[in-house]
């Protein structure tokens, strides 16, 4: 048994309303879902990714308007990544410099070239060229050419100060080692998906993240269903971590467990998707509330500021 890959990251954003705009206008994501933080719906919770925001290719967001900067640094996930098609760095980076956003070219890791830049929050990005390129859905209205879109996750950073015990977990859920080079060392679950790796990186005398505005919250890997979902709670409560009862979260279940490094790790079933509460075609466009908050939506619409998606140019690939 192992997992699947990723199935999201999320981060934490100031203005809801600059988030929307970045991730979608400028990177062409789709906004798949528009709903709260379940256990704080005063504050958004907002999903971008693919057509159908499929595990994999979802970046998620808690909107906290007014918060402070975060810190990166261990017990974190350093840096978010992307695959995008061979060969179409040098659009992105015409694009960004377009959109008023610092990239730049880092030197090859594990021989694939790579662009990194920030978002608005201070988030750190990368778009990872990539000659296997996991199956996505790009049928959807947006100002980024099919040919150049992003495609799913490709091997985020990890971050901690020592190294094995973090090892020693990615193992249990079923990565292998599969590249090293310096202090950067990969893991996957399945080498032929892009969004099935992750990058671990020591650093000895580094100093713990602080969570806020532009830093990860937490990353979460995707498991078949239920039924597997508890047999891994069992092996992470066998490995003498805390690990949380199962939580509905609406799209999925979840269950969440900090790992030896620091880094909060979420595992999340692949269904039922965001499909299931408003049509793939009106994905994002209202509010969706889980069933429990349904009778406090007038409130909860009052405490959340507007957000409008704006226009976006025909697709032109």
């Amino acid at each position: 048994m192992k997992l699947r890959g990723i199935h999201h990251i999320t981060a934490i954003a100031g203005d809801p309303q600059r988030s929307v705009d970045f991730y979608t206008q400028v990177l062409g994501l789709r906004f798949a879902k528009r709903t709260v933080n379940f256990d704080d719906p005063s504050t958004y919770h907002l999903y971008y990714g693919d057509r159908t925001g499929r595990p994999g290719t979802a970046i998620t967001f808690f909107a906290w308007p007014g918060a402070r900067r975060g810190t990166r640094g261990t017990g974190q996930v350093v840096a978010v990544s992307f695959a995008v098609p061979k060969n179409s760095l040098e659009f992105w980076k015409a694009r960004l410099e377009e959109q008023h956003v610092f990239g730049e070219t880092l030197p090859a890791r594990f021989d694939s070239a790579a662009l990194r830049f920030a978002d608005p929050d201070g988030l750190m990005l990368e778009l990872i060229d990539s000659a296997q390129l996991d199956d996505v859905d790009l049928k959807y209205e947006s100002e980024v050419p099919k040919k150049f879109a992003i495609h799913g996750f490709h091997a985020p950073t990890l971050e901690v100060q020592q190294s094995s015990a973090t090892e020693d977990v990615l193992k249990t859920l079923g990565f292998e080692l599969i590249a090293e080079e310096k202090s950067r060392k990969r893991f996957s679950v399945n080498s032929k998906s892009s969004s099935g790796s992750v990058d671990l990186v020591e650093h000895a005398d580094g100093q713990f993240g602080i969570n806020s505005a532009g830093t990860v919250h937490h990353i979460a890997f995707r498991c078949a269903d239920e039924k597997e979902q508890l047999k891994w709670r069992q092996q992470i409560e066998d490995l003498g971590l805390r690990v949380t009862p199962v939580i509905d979260r609406f799209y999925f279940h979840s269950i969440y467990f900090r790992e030896p490094g620091g880094i909060l790790f979420e595992i999340a079933t692949e269904g039922p998707g965001f499909a299931v509460d408003e049509s793939v075609g009106h994905l994002g466009e209202g509010l969706k509330l889980p069933p429990q908050y349904e009778q406090h939506r007038p409130e909860i619409e009052r405490a959340l500021p507007p957000i409008l998606v704006g226009p976006k140019a025909k697709s032109m690939g």
